[in-house]
């Protein structure tokens, strides 16, 4: 069975949270049930159902974010917080 596409908020309000550089804040909660990209807290909040070994998250997350965004996953960089639950990443 196909998973659900998730709901994300607007590109240009997840775009509003990045700095003047493009660096955007992520909580991230690895290991969910529901896939999901949310605006809460002042950051950006992703929920990803890959479990945190060998990176799959970090992947799993750049991917989730570009989907959201709409941009390729090669234009985000993580800049901060491979092996957190808050990670910085760039948007070029």
């Amino acid at each position: 069975m196909a998973r659900p596409r998730p709901d994300f908020p607007a590109a240009e309000a997840i775009r509003a949270l990045a700095n003047d550089e493009g660096r955007l804040a992520l909580r991230v909660t690895p290991g969910a049930r529901v896939e999901s990209v949310e605006i809460g807290e002042g950051r950006v909040l992703v929920k990803v159902r890959v479990k945190p070994e060998d990176g799959k998250a970090n992947a799993a997350v750049l991917e989730l974010l570009a989907q959201a965004l709409g941009v390729a996953t090669s234009r985000l960089q993580m800049l901060r917080g491979a092996t957190g639950r808050d990670k910085l990443v760039r948007i070029s």
